[in-house]
């Protein structure tokens, strides 16, 4: 792409962010309205489950792929396919009175969302100035976290008034903004290259495959999993494959990609249990449920151009530390304190969130600032990739040890499980030590040789 093309990053990345928060939001949505959906068309919870699954797991793999792709095809061109897509099939599910008409259109849905989400951190690696970075994509993440704290409520009254087919009216509203982006992003120039469609495929089932072996707990889709993950890692040695096979021994992206899983395992894994915890041991409402995790979102996203500032101007991994350090409080009260009163909820998400989104900016701007240019469509795509996997495996895992724990109290499940996310988060805060520690040693080492 044309390095010298410019961006008037001020307007467009409110822009995006906008649009992405109409993307985000639209996997919390249906999590209310699915007791609504499943009594509406009579089916079970099983298959039910799958509108909300089936979304998060396009969503994942269209972001690896759009990301992927902006190394070869311009933004532009993306962003209309994807847009156009994820408008189209939300008019369509205006209209979706059916199972399989419901279910087409929420996987045509995560198709053309992930544009927004995997084009999001490779516009601003492109074409946001180093020194403005930061700020960026902390709005990005920003605004990723007020969708996740709002979602429950604009669901909740959307259903309540209008029907759960009135859920896709706000993912039609792409449509309009559609344009606007369209006018003021960069022209770029595509370079000549190949695109690896076997190796994107077996990118699709290696993910596919997993989540569905632990959604369902089947053995037969573990092995398919497995096998197919050995077949693409001999893939791998393929000419300009989908996945690029030197970011595996890149020194410190893995680390990096590592601490992206866990922390999506910590977010959704709490977006998923707070509502139950709040329904099951203290009775709220599901639009009382959403009120109690606004402010968090609210806080998150009014704390975004101070937190990129900040990232700015004292670095990553200082406030990768500190959000980590929140996180594991957050985690440790919860799974200490869950059932002495909501407002624990209520006061730990408000911590959490703005953790979580500043730990998010800085990870995100740390990954773009140690990758070549040439490799932030892929490095960027499949960070993202293994973050939203993380997320939905979380949500698969912690219900299956809520079943597990069905016989005791459920305060005492829930606070167990939270024990687990405290586990994860201190594992996550260990591999970022480690990951700190050898760049100190990398930049020590440079400046001796200097």
């Amino acid at each position: 792409m044309n390095e010298k093309v410019l961006m008037n990053d001020k307007i467009v990345m409110p822009l995006w962010t906008m649009c992405l928060f109409i993307v985000v939001m639209n996997t919390t949505m249906f999590n209310v309205s699915l007791p609504t959906i499943i009594q509406d068309l009579q089916i079970s919870a099983d298959l039910g489950s799958w509108v909300i699954s089936s979304y998060s797991i396009g969503y994942a793999l269209s972001t690896v792929i759009y990301s992927r792709l902006s190394d070869l095809v311009p933004i532009r061109k993306l962003l209309t396919i994807g847009l156009i897509t994820l408008g189209t099939a939300s008019v369509f599910g205006l209209f979706a009175h059916d199972f399989n008409m419901l279910l087409i259109t929420r996987i045509l849905q995560s198709a053309g969302a992930g544009s927004m989400a995997g084009l999001g951190l490779v516009l601003a690696s492109r074409y946001v100035p180093i020194e403005r970075r930061g700020a960026a994509i902390a709005m990005i993440s920003a605004g990723s976290a007020m969708a996740f704290g709002l979602g429950p409520i604009v669901g909740g009254v959307i259903s309540q008034y209008f029907g759960w087919n009135g859920l896709f009216g706000i993912t039609c509203l792409v449509l309009i903004v559609l344009p606007v982006l369209l006018r003021l992003l960069p022209k770029e120039q595509p370079q000549p290259a190949s695109f690896d469609i076997l190796g994107a495929a077996l990118t699709v089932v290696n993910a596919a495959s997993l989540l569905v072996a632990v959604t369902t707990q089947s053995l037969v889709w573990l092995a398919v999993g497995v096998v197919s993950i050995i077949v693409h890692a001999v893939h791998l040695k393929a000419k300009e494959s989908f996945i690029n096979p030197q970011l595996l021994t890149m020194p410190g992206y893995l680390k990096l990609v590592a601490i992206g899983f866990c922390i999506l395992v910590l977010n959704l894994g709490n977006l998923f249990l707070m509502p139950l915890a709040l329904a099951n041991l203290f009775d709220k409402s599901a639009l009382m449920i959403g009120l109690y995790i606004a402010p968090g979102a609210l806080l998150s996203a009014f704390l975004t151009r101070y937190v990129g500032r900040f990232i700015d101007r004292y670095g990553n991994i200082r406030f990768l530390v500190i959000g980590h350090c929140i996180l594991a409080a957050v985690m440790a009260v919860f799974a200490l304190n869950l059932s002495v009163s909501p407002i624990v909820l209520l006061l730990g998400y408000l911590c959490f969130s703005p953790a979580f989104s500043a730990t998010m900016a800085s990870l995100n701007n740390e990954t773009s600032i140690v990758l070549p240019r040439t490799w932030i469509g892929s490095g960027m795509g499949l960070l993202q990739l293994v973050q939203f996997f993380g997320g939905s495996v979380s949500v698969a895992v912690c219900g299956l040890l809520l079943h597990a724990q069905r016989d005791i109290s459920p305060a005492k499940a829930y606070q167990h499980v939270y024990g687990v996310l405290l586990l994860v988060c201190l594992c996550s805060l260990g591999i970022l030590l480690l990951y700190r520690r050898s760049n100190a040693k990398s930049k020590v080492g440079q400046s001796m040789y200097t």
